[in-house]
């Protein structure tokens, strides 16, 4: 997989590609028809696939906005592009100057240096000054320079797939719902950090995970999952939440009990993928009853996880 960093008045990319263009938070199913079609596209033409996204998110440098969360960080996206078949991933430095370039400038000084022999694009794309290029535009000051694509809406029970909706299902625990439309189990991931060591106690330890903060969290509750530690995948209940029962915490954990698995793995990155919201977090007036509600979530998870 190639990666490259284009800044405005950069050398052009050498090899000549067909690439599609976006942010593509989360690589859902909307965004590979875009990339299948790249991909065929590039075959076609025999030339290199590649993927077009911006760093920082446009949002970041056109708003203003701060602690932007998204379904995946940069790093995972060019992981799944790989898995996809992508050949290379081009990644646009947006600053405000790129922003504000008028869209003939736009394609002049940031698509042409691309080496671009074909552009696929969704059909809601928009470029240049306060998104004043569309797919109309496009298609009129780029005939003579590259072949364009435009992919229609891809739905799902009449509505267009888009990480909006993603996000929306994961923030009222409706993960299998924005599994469907991602294409693959929501995961996060971060480092295995310590905590207070209250669910060993009970016989249900946990894996801290100290989340990057820029990934969305579904919402607080209890779930049926995986977490995958180099490389291996185990089922797992998942909390995420304030832990009522014990020390109630303002900051938001996220934990798994991972079955079958004893090693220390603290200091680690672990990914953690949710499948299934079991139930709301609940704060109970004794051990016991945590306890004995914790074998029920259990046997839940199995039962999950078995008819997955």
């Amino acid at each position: 997989m190639k990666v490259d960093k284009i800044s405005l008045n950069c050398t052009k990319i050498s090899e000549p590609i067909a690439a599609c263009i976006g942010y593509f938070d989360g690589l859902h199913l909307g965004h590979r028809a875009l990339i299948n079609k790249t991909i065929e596209v590039a075959k076609e033409k025999k030339v290199e696939s590649a993927l077009i996204t911006f760093s920082p998110d446009p949002w970041v440098t056109i708003k203003g906005l701060t602690n932007v969360q998204h379904l995946t960080s940069e790093k995972r996206r060019i992981e799944l592009a790989e898995k996809l078949g992508i050949d290379r991933v081009i990644i646009l430095d947006f600053t405000k100057e790129m922003s504000e370039l008028a869209p003939e400038e736009f394609i002049n000084q940031v698509l042409i240096p691309c080496n671009l022999k074909a552009l696929i694009c969704g059909f809601d794309f928009h470029y240049g000054f306060k998104g004043a290029g569309n797919t109309e535009t496009l298609k009129q000051n780029s005939s003579s320079l590259f072949d364009l694509v435009v992919i229609e809406s891809i739905n799902e029970e009449e509505k267009k797939i888009s990480t909006t909706r993603i996000t929306e299902y994961l923030e009222s625990g409706e993960v299998e719902h924005a599994n469907r439309l991602l294409g693959y189990p929501y995961e996060i991931y971060g480092e295995v950090v310590h905590g207070y060591k209250r669910g060993r106690e009970i016989g249900f330890p946990t894996a801290n995970v100290d989340v990057l903060d820029e990934l969305i969290i579904p919402r607080v509750g209890v779930y049926a999952g995986w977490t995958i530690i180099d490389g291996i995948r185990y089922q797992s209940m998942i909390n995420v939440g304030h832990n009522p029962t014990f020390n109630f915490s303002k900051k938001l954990s996220v934990e798994s009990n991972i079955f079958d698995f004893d090693d220390q793995i603290y200091g680690k990155e672990i990914r953690i993928q949710f499948v299934s919201y079991l139930r709301d977090e609940l704060k109970f007036d004794t051990i016991q009853e945590l306890i004995d509600q914790m074998d029920l979530d259990k046997v839940k998870t199995i039962e999950v996880l078995s008819n997955e």
